[in-house]
């Protein structure tokens, strides 16, 4: 029989010494041994005991070694359809090398001894359940202690760590199932409004601002990773800027813009030249018209009051992370994030071996981030020089630089192609493709799109 690694891990001297990988806090633990020999003894009499106890309990969550290899054991030889009567069971485990790892057939028999009523298994297994969700938070408490008078590490790396130690016991907390499956009926409604949203023409997620983008992703969903990717210069802020500002100005929904590369200053700056049509020369140096005053007076109580946050001051995934989760607890309609870019990002705590692994890792980890905190999440990426090196330059999504991983975690990706940012003359001047590349949910194309660099955006091309 093969054991779960937490099993194989469990130390051979002493059946009946606890099993914690909690530090050392001079308390002992919460935990209930009758309540676990009475969930155990309710298994070797009964079949549905097993399967009711699979349900709220996992062999970790027993205090002593020997009941994780009884439960684990049990459950195994239920799968198969064999008995646990504590006879056959001592003598499976002799087979199996595990018998004195118990307490022998002596041991065996005393626990069955504990058997009370099927009925009340249910019942003891929810203290069991209960005692290894309190071990687990004592655990994590400790470990948030000593890493608090330690004092390494940045304050949001901390932070960070911590969150996700609780977080960990949080996700361990519920012992049911009952989010691990729906039924049609449960979806149905959620799916007929999409598609309904589809027939009349109307999206379900967040607008990008251009018109066929949205006809073709019918917005950007929650959960959705997005990457943005293109060489040097071909506009990816800007781009994202566009969406962040479509977001936040024209439909008032919160976004938040983590910018690695440009200070806070710099954006907002682009920011009025692209919502009061103002040439960013202009601003850039102080030849500001009556005209552009007139401009910017009308633009700027919308962006006053936009809720577009910036920060441009982390540079670790761990103390974004830390913020964006802070960020979403402020704000629950938070409804898009904007990050520029992913390989100026490091990981923060411990360095991978290589550049190519902390990237991959940071990109599943924004995947799982945008799932866990339900907004899509917008990264934007560098492309390698495979374009450069081909005749009609446009990029591909093998060209993603660093990391095959941001392809396969992305649910969309996209990618900018300007052809007069290499041929000044070109006949598509003030043209710019958004090529989508990946599209996991719908199908690919390129959109056609007009950049205003003078403005720092694009737009339709019917409004250029």
């Amino acid at each position: 029989m093969t054991l779960l690694p937490s099993q194989q891990a469990i130390p051979a001297a002493g059946y009946d010494e606890p099993y914690t990988d909690a530090p050392d806090s001079g308390r002992p633990p919460p935990y209930d041994l009758d309540a676990e020999r009475t969930v155990l003894a309710g298994m070797m009499f009964s079949p549905q005991a097993v399967m009711d106890c699979e349900e709220i309990i996992r062999s970790e969550d027993y205090y002593l070694p020997a009941h994780q290899i009884l439960h684990q054991f049990m459950v195994g030889r239920y799968a198969k359809g064999l008995p646990n009567d504590w006879r056959l069971l001592g003598d499976a485990l002799e087979q199996e090398g595990l018998l004195a790892r118990v307490g022998g057939r002596i041991e065996v028999m005393k626990i069955s001894n504990a058997f009370e009523t099927a009925v009340t298994v249910h019942h003891y297994a929810e203290i069991v359940h209960r005692k290894a969700v309190f071990r687990r938070l004592a655990a994590a408490g400790v470990s948030i202690t000593q890493a608090g008078f330690a004092c390494e590490g940045t304050v949001d790396e901390v932070l960070a760590n911590a969150a996700g130690e609780i977080a960990t016991v949080a996700e361990g907390a519920s012992n049911t199932d009952e989010h691990d499956f729906v039924l049609p009926e449960d979806v149905l409604p959620d799916a007929l409004l999409h598609i309904e949203q589809a027939r009349t023409g109307g999206i379900s997620g967040i607008a990008t601002g251009f018109s066929d983008l949205d006809e073709l992703t019918m917005g950007l969903q929650p959960g959705q990773l997005i990457v943005i990717a293109g060489r040097p210069g071909m506009g990816k802020s800007t781009f994202a800027m566009d969406i962040a500002r479509n977001c936040s100005i024209k439909h008032g929904i919160p976004s938040a813009f983590i910018s690695l590369e440009m200070p806070a200053r710099e954006l907002i700056t682009r920011l009025i030249s692209a919502e009061a049509t103002v040439g960013l020369h202009h601003l850039r140096s102080g030849q500001v018209t009556d005209e552009d005053r007139a401009r910017m007076a009308r633009a700027l109580p919308a962006i006053r009051e936009a809720q577009l946050h910036i920060n441009d001051s982390e540079k670790t995934y761990s103390s974004i992370q830390s913020k964006l989760r802070r960020a979403k607890a402020k704000r629950p309609n938070l409804g898009l994030i904007v990050l520029d870019y992913l390989q100026l990002m490091r990981l923060g705590g411990h360095r991978p071996e290589s550049r190519e692994k902390e990237v991959a890792e940071m990109s599943s980890s924004l995947k799982m981030l945008a799932k866990e905190l339900n907004v899509p999440i917008i990264a934007l990426a560098q492309l390698n020089r495979g374009p450069e090196m081909r005749n009609d330059k446009k990029p591909m999504v093998s060209d993603l630089r660093e990391s095959g991983a941001i392809e396969q975690d992305a649910d969309i990706v996209m990618l900018l192609h300007r052809e007069d940012a290499y041929e000044k003359e070109s006949p598509r001047a003030g043209e710019a493709d958004i090529i989508v590349g990946k599209h996991r949910n719908g199908p690919t194309a390129t959109i056609t799109v007009a950049f205003q660099g003078h403005y720092s955006r694009f737009t339709d091309m019917g409004q250029a």
